[in-house]
């Protein structure tokens, strides 16, 4: 999370505000973030805020004074009111920690210092990340703030849960910075996706031979994990279907994990009435044994052989379900790149195909990047060459969006 480039993100502001809370310490690891992302950051920190973080590191990080006092003059026109030019140049103003303190006043209205002032002067949208102890969020003046600052349209990331510096445990973390940071990208995006529905297969699938042994592939499913952040981020409802992977897939999407190609099949049938588009990033493994055997296989035992059947054809057994739904999908060859996904795309009904060169260097499973191509049944769209995954998600994601 928190790696967009399908969006200029550079020419975008953020007003950061921080209050009094242990979770403060957080902030320049939030700040590294936004300015990671292109983002320009302005800091607004209040008293309490100080005592857990220096303005000075902030400044150092953001590249800007930090905001800390309701009469300074530290902007480059001394004539213009601070909190007021602040809030004129937010694109979205985010409070990072925000204490129970800060929530009460923010639901009231009251603006007794710079942070407050800012926030209630700016017509932005807003990101609150409360921070405290679980007794404070729980105690209900608490969370009738919180659900006062909901129904204003304010945004509220939620607490994690955990242990808390206090030496309690429960809700009251302030999330990690990598999180705080993809919901501002996500706040920021253009929402040109909103209302589409989108199903996305990813990863490998697993053929268990016994209970220790099984056929897979290399696919680690990264390209499927750009498509389902780069959907989210631009306001797509996003379900996946995801074979074993090692990755966390962004928070917004609902996964629905499974092991085999059959599980695959069966999630995509009972998923796809509900999907506008349904993008088959999945490598589902082409064969699956004949037998599965209860018992593990000894190393001694004499096995010249194993049978192997077809594995269930996905996109062949669900085109009758297609519809006016948009199919994609994926194609990885090392040869007759063009001609064998136009064969593919034409077989199965696809409304597009992204065929990937592998058995190159910098393309292809457990890669960073792709080579290849996207076609549709009127032509090649696309040639593209050692293409970062993300750059390319949001790419077919921009072929989608002209066509449904």
């Amino acid at each position: 999370m928190g790696n967009s480039t399908g969006e200029d993100l550079g020419r975008k502001t953020v007003v950061f505000g921080i209050t009094g809370g242990i979770a403060a310490y957080k902030a320049p690891l939030i700040v590294r973030g936004l300015t990671g992302a292109g983002i320009e950051v302005h800091a607004v920190m209040t008293d309490s805020a100080r005592e857990f973080v220096t303005p000075l590191t902030l400044q150092t990080l953001t590249g800007r004074p930090v905001h800390t006092d309701m009469f300074s003059t530290v902007l480059s026109n001394a004539y213009e009111v601070e909190h007021i030019a602040l809030a004129d140049r937010a694109d979205l103003f985010l409070i990072a920690p925000a204490t129970a303190n800060c929530i009460a006043k923010l639901a009231q209205g009251i603006a007794d210092d710079l942070l407050l002032c800012t926030v209630l002067a700016s017509k932005a949208p807003v990101l609150v990340c409360p921070s405290m102890n679980v007794n404070m969020l729980s105690n209900k003046a608490t969370q009738d703030n919180l659900e006062i600052l909901r129904k204003r349209g304010v945004h509220i990331l939620e607490p994690a849960v955990g242990e808390l510096a206090c030496g309690w445990e429960g809700a009251g973390r302030l999330p990690e910075p990598q999180r705080i940071v993809a919901e501002v990208e996500r706040l920021l995006f253009q929402q040109d996706l909103e209302g589409v529905s989108v199903l996305i297969t990813c990863g490998p699938t697993c053929e268990d031979i016994d209970p220790v042994r099984f056929i897979t592939n290399r696919s680690t499913g990264r390209m499927g994990s750009a498509l389902i952040e780069a959907a989210c981020l631009r306001g797509a409802r996003v379900k996946v279907i995801s074979g074993p992977v090692n990755i966390d897939y962004a928070p917004w999407a609902e996964v629905v994990m499974v092991r085999c190609a059959h599980q695959m099949f069966t999630a995509v049938q009972e998923n796809l009435q509900h999907a506008d588009v349904l993008i088959m990033a999945a490598a589902v493994a082409d064969y699956v044994p004949s037998t599965y055997t209860d018992a593990k296989i000894k190393k001694g035992d004499k096995l010249s052989s194993i049978a192997l059947n077809p594995s269930v054809d996905i996109l062949s057994a669900i085109k009758p379900m297609k519809e006016d739904r948009f199919f994609v999908g994926f194609a990885a060859e090392t040869e007759n790149l063009a001609d064998s996904a136009k064969d593919k795309m034409e077989r199965k009904g696809l409304d597009m195909i992204v065929a990937n060169r592998i058995g190159q260097t910098g393309s292809g499973f457990a890669s960073d990047t792709n080579s290849g191509i996207v076609l549709t049944p009127e032509g090649i769209l696309d040639d593209f060459e050692q293409m970062d995954k993300v750059t390319l998600a949001h790419k077919i994601l921009d072929f989608i969006r002209e066509r449904v």
